[in-house]
C-alpha cells in the first residue's frame, strides 16, 4: 500500500485555503444527510453523524482518492434496513467489522483494479443517472413536504410531487431553492464584475447568503433542526450469542456495495475534475481506506460507510485539491456537533437542497456526452440504458446492467463478424 507523500496534502497556502473552504462546505451539506441516513437506516441521528465524522476522516486519510468524501449513504441504508430488522442494532458493530475486513481483503488481492475495466459509456451513463438521482432526492426539501412512499428514488420522487400538488406548493421553500441556485451560479461572475481578486466559493457563499436572506426576510421554511451531540461511543463487536455465521451473507452484501459505490464515486470525481492519468485515484488503496473506515465507524457508534457521490461531487465543485478537504469536513462536523449546533441548526433545508441540485447539474460532462453521441449507436444505447436503470432502480443495478449490456452487444458483434 502506497505511503502518503507531500503531494497528498496542499503545498501552498492558496491550496490549503481551497481545501479548508471545500471541507467546511461539504460538512454543512453532509450534516443533514448524515442525520437523515442514520434515522432512515433504523439507527439514530447520532449514528449517522458518527459515521460521517469517523469514516470521513479515516477514508480521507488512508483512501486512494484526493476528492472522495465518505459517510452514510442512501444505498447503504437500503441494505442495512432489513439486516437491522432481522438482527437488531446490536449486530451492527460485528457486521461492520466483518464487512470492513472483507473490503480490506479485496484491496489486498487487488480487486479494486477491476473498476478501470468498466467501459467509458457505462461510467458516463451511470454519472448522468447519479446526477438525476441526487436532484430527485432533494425534492422533499425543495417542495417543503415529507418524503413520498416507496423504496426506489424515482417512485419516491413521483409520490413526493403528488403529495406537494395535493397539499399545495410551498412557495417560500421554492423561493429559497431559487435564491440558492441564483447565488451559486452567479456569485463568481458578480465578484469578477467588481474586479475583486478574492476566491468566493459558490456553494458556501450560497448557503451563507441564503441563510441570511431567510432570517432577514423572516421566511417560514424548515431548517436542519436539532443536531445531536452524543456521538462516537465504543461498542464491542463481540456478539454474546456468537452467531457470526448468520452475518456472513449480509456482511458480504455490505462489503460489495461499499466497494462498488466507493470506487465508482472516486472514478466519477476524477472524471469531472479532469484529473491527469498520472494523478488518478488508486483503487486498491481506496478499498483499503474504505474498509478501515467501515470497521472503525461501526464500533464507535456508527455504521458501515461508503464513498458518498453527492458529497464527493460537492467537494470537487467547491475547489478541493487534496485529501485534506475530506479530513477537514470530518473535523468541522465534530466542531459543529460539540460547539456550534445551535447556529448551524438554523440553515434552511431548502438551501442545502438547492446546493445539491446545482452541484448535480454540474456533474454533466458535456465533452464526454458529445464524444459518446459521436461514437457508435451501441455506445449511445448503453449510455442511455445505464442512466435509465440507475435512476429507475438503483446505482448497483445501473452499473451491473450497463456492463452486462456492453458485453452482450460486443458478443453479438463478434458472432456476426
Amino acid at each position: 500500500m502506497r505511503l502518503l507523500g507531500r503531494s497528498d496534502f496542499p503545498e501552498t497556502r492558496q491550496l490549503f485555503v481551497k481545501d479548508l473552504i471545500s471541507g467546511v462546505t461539504v460538512a454543512i451539506v453532509a450534516l443533514p444527510l448524515a442525520i437523515g441516513f442514520g434515522i432512515t437506516a433504523g439507527m439514530s441521528a447520532a449514528a449517522g453523524i458518527s459515521t460521517a465524522i469517523i469514516a470521513g476522516f479515516i477514508a480521507g486519510l488512508f483512501g486512494g482518492s484526493r476528492f472522495q468524501v465518505s459517510g452514510p449513504t442512501g444505498a447503504m441504508t437500503v441494505v442495512l434496513i432489513p439486516v437491522i430488522v432481522k438482527f437488531g442494532i446490536g449486530a451492527i458493530p460485528a457486521l461492520g467489522v466483518m464487512a470492513g475486513l472483507i473490503v480490506i481483503a479485496m484491496s489486498l488481492i487487488r480487486l479494486g483494479s477491476l473498476i478501470n475495466k468498466v467501459p467509458n459509456c457505462v461510467v458516463e451513463g451511470f454519472t448522468v443517472g447519479i446526477a438525476i438521482v441526487i436532484s430527485l432526492q432533494q425534492l422533499p426539501f425543495a417542495l417543503g413536504v415529507s418524503k413520498g412512499e416507496g423504496e426506489r428514488t424515482l417512485i419516491v420522487a413521483i409520490h413526493t410531487i403528488q403529495k406537494a400538488l395535493a397539499t399545495g406548493l410551498n412557495w417560500q421553500t421554492l423561493l429559497v431553492v431559487f435564491i440558492t441556485l441564483a447565488i451559486k451560479f452567479n456569485i463568481v461572475k458578480i465578484v469578477e464584475s467588481f474586479k475583486i481578486r478574492m476566491y468566493f466559493p459558490a456553494s458556501f457563499s450560497a448557503l451563507f447568503l441564503t441563510t441570511l436572506i431567510v432570517k432577514a426576510g423572516n421566511l417560514n421554511v424548515a431548517t436542519i433542526g436539532n443536531i445531536p451531540r452524543n456521538v462516537s461511543t465504543y461498542t464491542s463487536p463481540i456478539l454474546s450469542s456468537g452467531e457470526y455465521l448468520s452475518l456472513i451473507t449480509p456482511a458480504l452484501s455490505i462489503a460489495i456495495l461499499a466497494a462498488i459505490e466507493s470506487l465508482l464515486s472516486a472514478r466519477v470525481a476524477d472524471d469531472i475534475s479532469n484529473v491527469p492519468s498520472d494523478k488518478k485515484f488508486k483503487p486498491n488503496q481506496e478499498l483499503f481506506g474504505q474498509g478501515l473506515a467501515t470497521t472503525f465507524a461501526s464500533v464507535f457508534g456508527g455504521m458501515p460507510a461508503t464513498g458518498a457521490i453527492a458529497r464527493t461531487n460537492v467537494n470537487v465543485r467547491s475547489g478541493a485539491t487534496t485529501r485534506l478537504a475530506a479530513m477537514i469536513h470530518s473535523i468541522v462536523l465534530l466542531v459543529i456537533v460539540i460547539f456550534l449546533a445551535p447556529i448551524f441548526s438554523q440553515i434552511p433545508s431548502a438551501a442545502i437542497a438547492g446546493v445539491l441540485i446545482g452541484t448535480s447539474f454540474r456533474i454533466f460532462n458535456k465533452a464526454s456526452m458529445l464524444e459518446i453521441f459521436k461514437s457508435s449507436k451501441s455506445n449511445i444505447f448503453i449510455y442511455i440504458a445505464t442512466a435509465v436503470v440507475t435512476v429507475s432502480v438503483d446505482l448497483i443495478w445501473g452499473i451491473g446492467f450497463g456492463i452486462a449490456l456492453y458485453l452482450l452487444i460486443n458478443l453479438v458483434k463478434k458472432s456476426n463478424s
